[in-house]
């Protein structure tokens, strides 16, 4: 585990059930705790991005409903009344320690075209710099189903890749990954996320919440392609970052990856949409995944989808199996017309191409 005196940067997320005290109802004593936290992290050195929840609800509360809306028009509405509830708060719980707060909404959208994801890196920077704690949250006011995050668990973990943080934490009221089918016990320690650590999660039945534990092991798989550590705790404790910087254990932490994927990697690494996808054969496979090579057009079998040059498309094995997502060399025609052929044939039937690699490796990420 990074230890936390040793971290430069840190995305923490706050589930609405850290925040509220039943529908509409903020939790004002435990924010202005946070911000004392937060002060404490910041006086370490520590630059801190919240992904704060609780718009929904606090909005829920102003238009006095007592269930989630099933409709997005209504929830687009609990959202815009709740959102301006939300920053300000936030921003009276800095006051009495000299911090500015930022608000920063994004849709799924900002982070699928580069030049958007480019953006919110330089933006976040720029706030960094000069002081300011950014609060994310998702744009739910105009969020439609197509460029949703689905929770802010996932959200965390993108805004943790894009701004290159070194740890995410992701607090709620679970004190962390608990072993329901064995110990009883919160699990301190995960190295890799495998189908017998997703057997222990379990979804939320709370008014107000999206997500559960499926969601947050999911955003931890997101935060260890990214090279950034997680830890999974309790919102509720007033000393959990005192704790992590005297070298406390707390929660459970997932471990980054071994080899943290390169900054200009990071924005292929999140893209949940592709736009085709490319087959391969097994030794094309061993090629990526064991000896870091590029993807020649003699090792893929079939492709599908109408890419342009440029664009992310998903590497499957025989199998239908993802394993990579990779910049695209040539458009999905040109890709076609030299699928399973080596770089002699193609010089001769298609001199117009200039290579035979399909994906290169500086523009390719490995999946989990």
């Amino acid at each position: 585990m990074i230890p936390l005196d040793q971290t430069k940067r840190v995305v923490i997320k706050l589930g609405t059930g850290v925040l509220t005290s039943g529908i509409g109802n903020l939790d004002t004593e435990r924010i202005h705790a946070l911000c004392g936290q937060v002060k404490t992290l910041r006086d370490r050195g520590i630059e801190v991005i919240l992904v704060s929840s609780g718009a929904v609800g606090l909005g829920m509360g102003k238009l006095k409903l007592d269930s989630r809306p099933k409709d997005l028009a209504t929830l687009q509405a609990c959202a815009s009344v709740g959102q301006t509830i939300l920053i300000n708060t936030w921003q009276k719980g800095f006051d009495p320690h000299g911090l500015t707060v930022a608000q920063v909404l994004l849709t799924r959208e900002d982070l699928r075209a580069k030049h958007r994801h480019n953006a919110v890196f330089n933006t976040t920077e720029r706030l960094l710099s000069h002081g300011a704690v950014p609060i994310v949250n998702e744009n739910d006011a105009i969020s439609a189903t197509e460029i949703k995050f689905g929770d802010n668990d996932t959200l965390s973990a993108l805004v943790a890749s894009v701004t290159n943080a070194d740890q995410l934490f992701i607090l709620s009221n679970i004190p962390g990954l608990i072993d329901m089918q064995g110990t009883g016990e919160v699990v301190p320690y995960v190295e890799k996320i495998t189908p017998e650590i997703e057997a222990m999660a379990q979804g939320t039945t709370h008014t107000t919440s999206v997500g559960g534990m499926v969601s947050k092991l999911s955003a931890a798989k997101i935060a260890h392609r990214a090279g950034c550590g997680v830890t999974i705790g309790s919102g509720q404790d007033s000393e959990l970052f005192n704790k992590l910087l005297a070298g406390d254990r707390v929660g459970t932490y997932f471990a980054p990856s071994g080899e943290p994927i390169k900054s200009h990697k990071r924005w292929i690494a999140i893209q949940d949409h592709t736009h085709g996808s490319l087959t391969i054969d097994a030794g094309a496979a061993t090629a990526l995944q064991q000896q870091g090579k590029s993807l020649l057009a003699a090792g893929i079998t079939s492709s599908t989808g109408d890419f342009e040059e440029g664009d992310v498309v998903k590497i499957c094995t025989a199998d239908g199996t993802a394993i990579a997502h990779g910049l695209a060399t040539f458009n999905a025609s040109d890709t076609r017309s030299i699928i399973g052929l080596h770089p002699d044939a193609i010089t001769t039937k298609h001199p117009e191409l200039s290579s035979s690699v399909v994906v290169h490796r500086d523009h390719l990420v490995l999946l989990d």
